[in-house]
């Protein structure tokens, strides 16, 4: 069976990725792309859905798994009687196909080893075609091939088909195996890989890499580590970032909440480009917002809510029953039938993204303003109506969701401060639209004040006419609405660590409400602590900010990886995993206290225009 979910560790050349247990067995790996087909579904099934294990066959005696320091170089040293291992893991990067590498070194002694190959196409599905020539073998179905190349002589286990190898790690040997992508129409890779140079090229590409980033404060490891992984979830040749390289991992063991994360959100957009614009990644930031700009070409009323990695619309769900699932959470899907909802935050984000663009110097797009026109018009004559909301919602859930109407503000009023602020748009015709503009974001602002905030429960609550709390108004602050002192967000706060937090960690909604039409309960979600650890830094509790990011940090693998969520009684990381949203939370929230610990001031510019 798979390992516990904080037990994976992370390697990608930032097209694809691959899990690595603690165990030494690769579990999940998509190819080419990090959302095509899996050849090692282990992670969501067993045995037989394939992977890819290289462990001593001797008794462990110790293990200790680390990253090479800035970097994503993954290195498990094991102590076994007789002697003492390491194993590295990476993909190196920059290049035009994709290789896993995974060198043996042997420190003390001599430890017998052994490796495993399953390889299983189409998610577990299809048995390969294999042919083996000396210690190279081929494994095909349909369009695609993989190369496994061995130092060490490869003994088929044609009925099982599956590739092993048996060999000792004697001190000071290194031996280096590869398994390589190629499409199947062409021929194998024909020259070796040199490991060797190829460690120290990955190595000094991402040692490069990480050297950019202009965040030194005190939680400087994780940052980075949060900074790594949003590049190993970047499909580099188009810029886009998915939410998660895993479908199916499960927000409730055992239950029905699993999801296909292995896509780009618009959600996700702006807090994702100003985790990257605070720390000095402006060329990966423009390549997000470039992704963005051709990901919502078109017809604002068309725009979704998530895209494939190079902006594809079509992401039909489908499940997949011969995988039993995590820890058996059934079903497991591909796909998420959520693209094609209606959202209204989706247009906020998009402008918010340009804005905050504008304000890194980040230059425009040829004829960026023909869409934003296009999406404030759309704003102008949708806003009013019901939507199902940032957390997607299933069975029939439309309604006034209070961040929704938040989003919209922030899509008109990211249009004018554009034009007031920066001078854009300048060659459109925009005398009648703007006095207008400035109405439409007073009126939004005026309705989302009375309808969105209930007196009763002292509280913006999710949606206008309810009283359950849910995390997304947190963000009011961070968008510019109101300022996080403000009595209404004070009170709002308050609610939510007294009635929507589980051992002071918050969920995102009530599951009792029933307002998601699921059967079952979440965990706690982890951005949503991140919300709130922001929330008592932009009031001066830096303290209290502080302990939270702190114990946050602490929930991370001891490879400083998060997932979507944190169950406290079950002490386990659930939801598809590493969460690139709980990384970009991680980022932004020790980014926030570091400049409220210097004193400078944090607050969003748009807040200034609500005192003028």
């Amino acid at each position: 069976m798979a390992a516990l979910i904080e037990d994976y560790g992370l390697i990608g050349d930032a097209t694809t990725v691959a899990l690595v247990s603690r165990h030494g067995s690769i579990d999940w790996l998509c190819l080419p792309r990090i959302d095509s087909d899996a050849c090692f579904a282990k992670l969501l099934g067993l045995d037989q859905h394939g992977y890819w294990a290289i462990r001593p066959a001797a008794a462990i005696r110790s293990m200790e798994r680390r990253y090479r320091p800035d970097t994503l170089i993954l290195e498990t040293e094991i102590a076994c009687n007789g002697g003492r291992v390491r194993v590295i893991d990476f993909m190196p990067p920059g290049k035009s196909g994709h290789d896993i590498i995974r060198v043996v070194e042997g420190l003390e002694g001599e430890v017998p080893m052994h490796a495993d190959l399953k390889v299983r196409f189409g998610y577990g599905a299809h048995v390969p075609w294999i042919k083996v020539d000396g210690n190279r073998a081929t494994l095909t179905s349909g369009p695609s091939s993989l190369l496994f190349c061995s130092p060490v002589p490869l003994e088929p286990d044609w009925d099982a088909a599956r590739m092993e190898a048996n060999f000792v790690a004697r001190a000071g040997e290194r031996l280096a195996f590869a398994l390589t992508f190629y499409p199947s129409h062409e021929p194998p890779p024909a020259f070796p890989i040199d490991a060797d140079q190829e460690v120290e090229r990955t190595e000094r590409h991402w040692r490069d890499w990480t050297g950019r980033c202009c965040y030194q404060g005190r939680f400087r490891d994780a940052v980075v580590r949060s900074l790594l992984t949003l590049k190993a979830l970047t499909h580099e040749p188009t810029g886009g970032i998915v939410a998660a390289p895993t479908t199916s991992l499960p927000e409730e063991l055992g239950g029905v909440r699993n999801w296909d994360y292995r896509y780009c959100w618009l959600r996700d957009a702006t807090l994702t480009l100003d985790a990257l614009m605070r720390c000095g990644f402006l060329d990966e930031a423009r390549q997000w917002r470039d992704w963005l700009m051709r990901a919502v070409a078109g017809a604002p009323a068309q725009l979704q809510i998530m895209y494939g990695v190079a902006g594809e619309h079509r992401l039909h769900e489908i499940e997949l029953p011969w995988l039993p699932g995590y820890e058996d959470s059934r079903p497991v899907r591909i796909g998420n039938g959520a693209y094609d909802q209606f959202q209204l935050d989706v247009y906020g984000e998009v402008l918010n993204t340009l804005y905050d663009a504008h304000i890194h110097n980040i230059p425009d797009l040829p004829d960026t303003w023909g869409p934003i026109l296009a999406i404030v018009d759309f704003v102008e004559q949708a806003w009013q109506r019901k939507d199902e909301g940032i957390w997607e919602v299933r069975g029939g859930g439309h309604r006034h969701f209070t961040h929704s109407k938040l989003m919209t503000w922030v899509a008109v009023d990211r249009a004018v401060r554009m034009i007031e602020d920066f001078g854009v748009g300048g060659q459109h015709r925009l005398e009648k639209r703007l006095p207008r503009w400035r109405a439409l974001r007073e009126q939004i602002r005026s309705d989302l004040l009375q309808r969105g905030f209930n007196e009763r429960v002292g509280a913006f609550t999710q949606s206008y006419g309810s009283e359950a709390l849910d995390a997304s108004v947190l963000l009011i602050p961070h968008m510019g609405f109101l300022p996080a002192d403000d009595p209404r967000m004070l009170s709002t706060v308050a609610a939510i660590e007294k009635g929507l937090t589980w051992d002071g960690l918050v969920l995102r909604y009530s599951t009792e409400t029933g307002v998601d039409g699921l059967p079952g309960h979440e965990a706690t979600f982890l951005i949503c602590s991140f919300w709130l650890a922001d929330n008592y830094a932009m009031v001066g509790r830096l303290d209290e900010a502080e302990a939270l990011l702190e114990r946050l940090i602490s929930l991370s693998s001891n490879l400083g990886l998060l997932a979507e969520e944190y169950h406290p009684d079950l002490h386990r990381q659930l939801g598809n995993f590493p969460q690139a949203f709980s990384h970009v939370g991680l980022i932004n929230t020790a980014y926030l206290i570091a400049e409220k610990r210097a004193g400078r001031a944090v607050a969003h510019p748009a807040l200034a225009q609500l005192h003028r």
